[in-house]
């Protein structure tokens, strides 16, 4: 037998949720999705609606291997672990999104 407690997942309806980054800060959220006109014009709207001062001269691009999909970092002013939350729940529910880090 073993003398570990078993542990509680974290879920977002926990109030008390600790985070070692310090807020406000520049953020990089990566973004990956197929290769497409405008996908990088969706990106920078949605991060436009969770920080209103984005610059989208600052955004990162690499193109796939195959050249099918794009890779897209994202330097967002992050002001708090609910607002990343929400951006990340936006950006990896949208269909052109495959993957969100």
């Amino acid at each position: 037998m073993s003398d570990q407690k078993p542990t509680t997942p974290l879920t977002t309806a926990d109030s008390a949720r600790t985070t070692l980054i310090e807020f406000p800060c520049s953020f990089p959220i990566k973004v990956m999705g197929q290769k497409v006109d405008h996908f990088v014009h969706t990106l920078t709207t949605i991060a436009k609606d969770f920080d209103p001062q984005f610059e989208a001269s600052n955004i990162e691009l690499r193109e796939s291997k195959g050249g099918n999909y794009l890779g897209v970092t994202l330097n967002i002013w992050a002001t708090s672990q609910a607002q990343l939350d929400q951006l990340y729940t936006a950006l990896s529910t949208h269909p052109l999104v495959k993957v969100v880090l």
